[in-house]
């Protein structure tokens, strides 16, 4: 299933993430692009992250919260 239109991420993108070690949603935010244009798929893709972390790490590290960073706003030059 697609989780993010904007950047076209998949479930299986973000779990081949989380098993090669990014498993914050900075790092899927860096790697991928998840969330960084408009970030309606923030919520469904802590799910996913969440759901990645369990089954690669298990119940130790999927207690970690998981937060957003926002993008910074743009300035206007003048």
């Amino acid at each position: 299933m697609i989780v993010c239109v904007c950047k076209a991420v998949n479930e299986r993108a973000i779990h081949r993430a989380v098993a090669a070690g990014h498993d914050t949603l900075e790092d899927l935010q860096f790697e991928l692009g998840l969330g960084t244009c408009c970030g309606k798929c923030v919520p469904m893709a802590r799910e996913v992250l969440s759901e990645a972390r369990l089954e690669t790490f298990g119940a130790q590290q999927h207690a970690v919260p998981l937060r957003f960073v926002p993008r910074p706003t743009r300035v206007a030059l003048a």
